[in-house]
């Protein structure tokens, strides 16, 4: 098999070269094995993943509940980030019983906290069907009937593929369509908290220290995976290195990285920029909202905590990705390395020019968009992040709709291998639905929509404004039996109960559908030229790409090392105790628990969290990272400010992620909880 001698970073003399690139499974025994040894690994490349036997150390890595992790034990014990399972902990939290706060570890096996919707798969084959998906497109088709046909043929592939019991199929486009792969999952339904930390220390520097270095923050919780009410037997897991990580060590983060936009032109790139504008502006003043609506209520901060820390995370999120834009001139590079791709191909103007074109037609509905996508369930984003009363009406509206068609022509999300957990999904959202701050919410959004342009007009919501207080008084939406029995109706018996809110869900369903047609005819355009245009950039570079984030497995490779965030300032990789200590004030979010503070003198100089070069974004919290013999340790769960705008291109000079050390994670379960089965099951004391 030809080998992939990533000439560019061979030519670097430093021996701690940044390692760029998310690479997936079958690009393993491509890349040259000399090269890896040279960077520090000390297992073959075949060991991690072998394509020609389905099987190898990358199995470990599991996805949960939209979040990356690894297994940790024979006996199913998986890591990931306590913000991956904080679901479960509001699912069981009470105000007389606050986990949140408090944090939880179940001493015995009979004490874990099942999460009721929370999903764990990993991976078992992945298949090329490259071919078989664009000889299922007709010669002559449209872009919006390309795009239809390859999803036709997309369907078939994953209904044959989830025929097998505990199945999970994909098929993932890479750089939207240079390769269509098949991805077989194994699905666990039953999913358990083991050890999540106090509040205190998951979220130790809270929104004040979100994406900054330096970092104190214990963002690591222990789930155990079940099968047929057993504890699953994973053919590999990751054991821990009890001597975590060290300046220059090699290491690599394995995980299930959401998306990024390195594959785009420059005109593109510029349209995501007004995008990441639309979510600042909005979630923040959401959070503002929510902020105001729960101030001196226990149950609503309870009931809100993990959709603030969504909306947190992502509006700050946003902020980091204009600002990176700006500091790292980011569309000017673009347009660069765009004009060099087009004097060494020229025959790839064709598609470069149609990538622009429809890049600003997607302008054009930019805001409105955005204000529809806040009410719109995904398989792979079941937690809308609107206003609750819309997206209950909506997906209850949509589910009716979609019921009376054959599954195969169903929306995929109403899919029947899917709407079973969209009703899950309804059902638990009742836990995180407190009226005032979602009818503050939902004013806002319909002022925001009533400011469109008449173009952009949305009727569906012309009559709620005024009746706000009526329609959060009398919808039988906002009961939670009331709501699934809906789900389960015809359009028919909906519209007989004459429900003003169900009646805006199906004019909205109208408005998404309208909107996912556009889309559609969008991801056929890019599926035609992307292909073109991404190959045009291979041969140009002189290299082979790893394509962009989309939600399936990847392997970055690292070195554990510190970075210059501006002139005169130099950052250490790692930090310790003495900074969380250090750090501390009494007051949220730097308020040591009482029991670390009591543990913390004898053990100042234990390394907390540290940096590494490895290439993440989105969808890595939780990832697995690993030694070069495939040892735990440490759990990625953020990047630093100056790298949040990577998504479209990779600074090795500030392209930093943050790690939470193994070694936080084992003082705190053997000095603090005292947790010896614990750890006598991680094989460590």
């Amino acid at each position: 098999m030809r080998r992939i001698v990533l000439a560019g970073l061979l030519l670097l003399a430093p021996a701690l070269a940044a390692l760029e690139g998310k690479w997936t499974p079958q690009q393993m025994l491509q890349l040259d094995p000399a090269w890896l040894k040279q960077q520090g690994l000390a297992l073959p490349p075949s060991r991690l993943w072998d394509p020609a036997r389905g099987r190898g150390l990358l199995a470990a890595t599991v996805n949960v509940g939209g979040c990356s992790g690894g297994f940790i034990s024979r006996d199913g014990l998986f890591i990931t980030n306590h913000h991956c399972l904080f679901g479960i902990l509001q699912e069981h939290a009470t105000p007389q019983n606050d986990i949140i706060t408090n944090g939880f570890l179940a001493r015995t096996r009979e004490a874990e906290l099942r999460g009721r919707t929370t999903r764990l798969t990993f991976p078992r084959r992945f298949v090329d069907v490259t071919k078989d998906v664009l000889a299922a497109v007709p010669k002559d088709a449209t872009d919006a009937q390309r795009y239809r046909a390859i999803e036709r043929k997309s369907n078939e592939l994953v209904a044959a593929c989830e025929q097998k019991p505990g199945t999970r199929c994909r098929v993932a486009a890479h750089d939207s369509g240079v390769q269509y792969v098949l991805q077989e999952m194994a699905e666990i339904a039953d999913v358990r908290l083991v050890f999540a930390p106090p509040r205190a220390v998951g979220e130790y520097g809270g929104e004040i220290d979100n994406w900054m270095w330096p970092r104190h923050t214990g963002d690591f919780a222990i789930g155990r995976a079940y099968v047929d009410g057993q504890p699953f037997h994973p053919e590999f897991f990751f054991p821990i290195s009890a001597k975590g990580a060290a300046p220059k060590d090699f290491v690599m983060v394995l995980g299930y990285p959401g998306i990024t936009y390195r594959s785009l032109t420059a005109d593109e790139m510029e349209e995501r920029t007004l995008f990441f504008g639309a979510r600042a502006d909005v979630y923040g003043e959401w959070l503002r909202l929510i902020d105001e609506a729960t101030k001196g209520d226990a149950a609503g901060t309870i009931a809100l905590a993990s959709d603030v820390k969504s909306l947190a995370n992502s509006q700050k999120n946003a902020e980091g990705q204009l600002a990176g834009f700006k500091r790292g001139s980011i569309l000017e590079r673009q347009r660069t390395n765009d004009r060099a791709v087009l004097r060494a191909h020229p025959e790839a103007a064709v598609a470069y020019d149609g990538l622009a074109e429809m890049a600003r037609e997607k302008t054009q509905t930019l805001t409105r968009d955005f204000l529809l996508d806040r009410l719109r369930m995904t398989p792979t984003s079941l937690g809308a992040n609107g206003p609750k009363a819309l997206v209950f009406a909506v997906a209850v509206a949509r589910s009716s709709l979609e019921r009376q068609k054959p599954d195969a022509e169903r929306d995929e999300t109403f899919m029947q291998r899917t709407i079973g957990r969209v009703r899950d999904q309804l059902e638990r959202m009742q836990k995180s639905f407190y009226a005032p701050a979602d009818r503050a919410m939902l004013a806002s959004y319909l002022r925001r929509a009533a400011a469109l342009p008449q173009s952009q007009h949305i009727a569906a919501l012309d009559d709620l404004a005024p009746h706000l207080d009526e329609l959060y008084a009398q919808s039988k939406l906002f009961d939670v039996g009331e709501r699934l029995h809906m789900f389960d109706e015809t359009p028919e018996q909906l519209h007989a109960r004459h429900d003003p809110l169900l009646e805006a869900g199906f004019a909205l369903d109208r408005e998404l559908r309208a909107m996912m047609e556009r889309r559609d005819r969008w991801e056929g355009t890019s599926s035609r030229l992307r292909p073109v245009w991404r190959r045009a950039v291979a041969a140009q570079r002189g290299r082979p790409l790893d394509p962009d984030a989309n939600g399936t497995l990847r392997v970055s490779f690292a070195h554990v090392q510190g970075y210059a965030p501006r002139d005169g300032v130099w950052y250490t990789p790692q930090t310790t105790l003495r900074g969380v200590i250090e750090k501390h004030t009494g007051t949220e979010p730097f308020n040591v628990p009482e029991s670390v503070l009591r543990a913390a003198p004898k053990a100042l100089d234990l390394p907390v969290d540290f940096l590494a070069d490895a290439d993440t974004t989105g969808g890595n919290s939780g990832s697995p990272t690993v030694n070069a013999r495939g040892e735990l340790v440490g759990v990625n769960f953020d990047r630093v400010w100056e790298n949040v705008a990577n998504d479209f291109g990779f600074n090795e000079d500030v392209g930093r992620n943050i790690n939470v050390d193994v070694r936080y994670l084992l003082w705190l379960l053997r000095d603090v909880q005292h947790a010896d089965e614990l750890l006598g099951e991680l094989g460590v004391r």
